[in-house]
């Protein structure tokens, strides 16, 4: 039987081979992992050409119809999530090439908003720096109390639903908005509905974006809207960093026009190691962790090893068609 190479893409952490069995795969399939990106093409090209099987983490690494007309060995892409906005399904299936999800487990995502949203307005990343460099200063901030506060969602979907569900338990006020969003809709979720975004960036004591990338959102938060916010408010971001014009928000934090930022995902994914964002002392900042769980590798993987299988076997399964 003919051997096929697999790459499995963007493993940071180096795991994806220990949170699964790949040993059904071994007497088909040479696999060799990747743990660093590329977002150069040519490069991607060079590194990707010899490939039949790709496992890609998320959309850490982009397939446009640009990149998959080169690649003319590849057959498979199996994908962590369901869904993949970094990949051109429709193009992939024009090629022949087989797009296989998996699905995760739990809502670490959620889970994330509130670690992030907690950790900027409390400045836990700032304090634990103090602390651990034995300053002689004991507290140096005031962090900001959630009671009676305000929580202003830009989009009101599952997780727009539940982070707001988590803010009513802290007592905070939490109103709405995004480009579609209805009155109906937020009586239904239980919150109020700010008719401008003019109106929920300007009363709100917290910004949390709930938004899905996409032509019409990039750059749907700019400079207009940092002006207007309180000073004393927060912004954070744990949906995609397009959604924000990225150099808005940096000159806001750097003139401390607002009192800080928690952000979790970028322009550029990983993060430059000269990017301003990473020298600033009022944003608290994660590399993208927020679908990132102990359980949801585990499905993840255990499912991508199943899907590799299935495809191998003729019979492709959690197959992703284009929209």
């Amino acid at each position: 039987m003919t051997r096929v190479r697999a790459a499995i893409l963007d493993d940071y952490q180096g795991v994806s081979t220990e949170l699964a069995d790949w040993s059904r795969l071994h007497d088909q399939v040479d696999v060799q992992v990747y743990r660093d990106t590329l977002s150069d093409e040519d490069s991607l090209i060079k590194r990707l050409e010899p490939y039949t099987i790709i496992c890609a983490m998320r959309e850490r690494t982009k397939f446009p119809a640009s990149l998959l007309d080169k690649l003319p060995n590849l057959r498979l892409i199996t994908t962590t999530g369901l869904q993949n906005r970094g990949i051109d399904i429709a193009a992939a299936k024009s090629k022949g090439i087989v797009v296989s999800g998996t699905t995760g487990v739990g809502n670490s995502t959620l889970e994330h908003i509130w670690a992030i949203l907690l950790g900027a307005v409390r400045y836990i990343a700032q304090e634990d720096r103090r602390v651990k460099q034995a300053n002689t200063q004991w507290q140096h901030v005031i962090p900001l109390g959630l009671h009676g506060k305000t929580l202003g969602l830009v989009g009101l979907g599952n997780l727009g639903k539940g982070t707001a569900r988590i803010a009513k338990a802290f007592n905070m006020h939490v109103i709405a908005w995004s480009p579609h969003l209805t009155q109906e809709r937020c009586d239904e979720a239980g919150v109020g509905f700010a008719k401008t975004k003019e109106a929920l960036f300007s009363t709100s004591d917290i910004v949390s974006i709930q938004m899905v990338l996409s032509p019409s959102t990039r750059h749907l938060i700019g400079a207009s809207d940092f002006s207007i916010m309180k000073p004393t408010a927060f912004f954070v971001n744990t949906s995609r960093g397009p959604i924000v014009d990225e150099a808005a928000l940096v000159d806001v934090l750097q003139r401390k026009a607002i009192a800080g930022a928690g952000l979790d995902v970028y322009d550029l994914e990983p993060l430059p190691l000269d990017h301003p964002l990473r020298s600033l002392d009022n944003v608290t900042l994660s590399p993208h962790l927020g679908y990132v769980s102990d359980d949801n590798y585990k499905a993840w993987w255990e499912q991508t090893v199943e899907n590799i299988d299935a495809f191998l076997s003729g019979e492709p399964k959690r197959v992703i068609e284009p929209k």
